[in-house]
């Protein structure tokens, strides 16, 4: 593997002002591996590698050439997915069964959007006699990504894939904490025939890189996953030029149990939901607004199943590994700290072994319950393996406890009332509604993105072609 390099120009190359940056394992604290720490004037190179791809042999590609480039970076992928997903678990510290799964979604985002490259269509317009009116899909032009490290090989496909497909030529900016499956899989794309220039990598700090790649006038689009915070500077660094951004920010995602919920059905996937990468997921269900006519029933049943999951090494498979860096860990530590301190009920915790905690970045996971509303744990995005319970006592008030936070990405309900249902689907404010479930896989073919702090715009599914495309209106007078 290139660790220590960025990928600009279809070759792999020293960061510009020779830096470099320590690899984390987060199982330890120890240092692993170095990667490239790239700056402004490696940004530059890469902006420009993609625009001469736009003037090169990338552009006369047709869109079906483009989605069979796809289709075999997706053949590429499951091809080394055991070797993709070993580097994913050490970089993440994620179970090893887990990292597999998410290869296999991120060679399903190639497989779909390279499925998808040649039917992005426009449309005909019905106008005034004796003109034609239509509507064509064209590429933005250097498409600017910004991604996290909590599923690095899942975002590449979720970003790049739809990029790709349309035409447009990318610089991929991936998180400095967990971005070595990425460079790996650029190897793959190249080995599936992208024309050089198409894919540009720099690897570095967001202060720096990311900075630089948000700011910079060469650059049409930006998607961008990650803090509000952060979010926030990118969309000011957009406007100045001014271009398009994409940001998917965070959730305090809810899943509703109504009186008539299957619990047998739910607590499994209630509990998968916050403990599926050790709750640093933005979708996860870190809330659960229980009936308060079933919430000393189902509350207790809700313990005991935590009580029974477990922290542990990525070769053990537990029910989720550490939290990615120290101040992650930092961060979740002084949630519970603050829970307890205001003497929130700590329902239940799961199993660590006491070796772990001394030595790499693990929390036990926690569910705390009841937890007042106006808590921060009930409001902020926690990003740890941390469950709030909070009772409610009629539809009226579980859709204001549901909306009540600044957050609006993904909400789960749970009833046999279809009626319910239908009303739930429309009075929560975000962004995906799931009913007598959570979650759906990879999801690659259902939009995705929020509202309100959640950030704006739409990746995942078909949408996402056309958020990464320009459409450019003709009219064409002919009598």
């Amino acid at each position: 593997m290139h660790m220590s390099s960025l990928f600009i120009a279809g070759r792999w190359v020293a960061p510009l002002a020779g830096e470099f940056l320590p690899v984390i394992d987060p199982c330890t604290g120890t240092t692993y591996a170095t990667i490239a720490r790239g700056g402004a004037g490696d940004v530059d190179l890469a902006v420009c590698a993609a625009r001469r791809a736009l003037q090169g042999p990338w552009a006369a590609l047709s869109a079906t050439d483009r989605g069979r480039i796809l289709t075999r970076a997706a053949l590429g992928i499951l091809a080394h997915a055991e070797e993709i997903a070993d580097i994913e678990s050490r970089d993440t510290g994620k179970p090893r069964a887990q990292a597999r799964a998410e290869i296999d979604v991120a060679a399903r985002y190639f497989e779909f959007y390279g499925g998808a490259a040649d039917k992005h269509a426009g449309q005909v317009i019905p106008f005034l006699s004796g003109h034609q009116a239509i509507v064509t899909r064209e590429p933005l032009g250097v498409t600017a990504h910004i991604i996290p490290w909590n599923y690095p090989a899942v975002m590449f496909g979720r970003t790049i894939a739809p990029a790709l497909a349309v035409g447009n030529a990318a610089v991929l900016k991936p998180s400095e904490d967990a971005c070595l499956t990425i460079l790996r899989l650029a190897d793959i794309l190249a080995d599936a025939g992208l024309p050089d220039g198409a894919l540009n990598i720099v690897t570095g700090l967001g202060e720096e890189a990311g900075a630089a790649l948000s700011a910079h006038p060469g650059i049409d689009f930006i998607t961008f996953t990650g803090s509000p915070r952060v979010g926030t500077l990118v969309q000011q660094a957009a406007a100045a030029t001014p271009v398009r951004c994409v940001l998917e920010l965070g959730g305090k995602s809810p899943q509703i149990l109504f009186e008539d919920a299957d619990i047998e059905q739910a607590l499994p996937v209630i509990v998968r939901a916050i403990l599926q990468n050790a709750g640093q997921t933005c979708s996860a269900g870190s809330r659960v607004l229980i009936a308060s006519s079933r919430y000393d029933d189902w509350a207790p049943r809700l313990a005991d199943a935590f009580r029974a999951t477990r922290a542990g090494l990525p070769s053990e498979n537990a029910d989720c590994g550490p939290l990615i860096n120290a101040t992650q860990h930092a961060r979740v530590r002084k949630f519970l700290q603050r829970a307890v301190e205001d003497g929130i009920p700590l329902l239940a915790e799961g199993q660590l072994d006491a070796s772990l905690a001394a030595q790499g970045y693990f929390v036990r996971p926690a569910l705390f319950g009841p937890v007042p509303r106006d808590h921060a744990l009930a409001r902020e995005e926690v990003f740890g393996p941390v469950l709030s319970v909070l009772p409610f006592e009629d539809e009226a008030d579980a859709v204001a406890l549901a909306n009540g936070t600044d957050y609006g990405l993904v909400a789960g309900v749970w009833t046999q009332d279809a009626s319910r249902q239908a009303r739930l689907s429309r009075a929560l404010r975000c962004g995906q509604v799931f009913l007598n479930c959570y979650g759906a896989g990879g999801g690659v073919e259902l939009p995705f993105g929020g509202v309100g702090r959640s950030g704006h715009g739409r990746e995942k599914g078909l949408l996402a072609l056309e958020e990464m495309s320009l459409a450019k209106t003709v009219v064409q007078r002919y009598a």
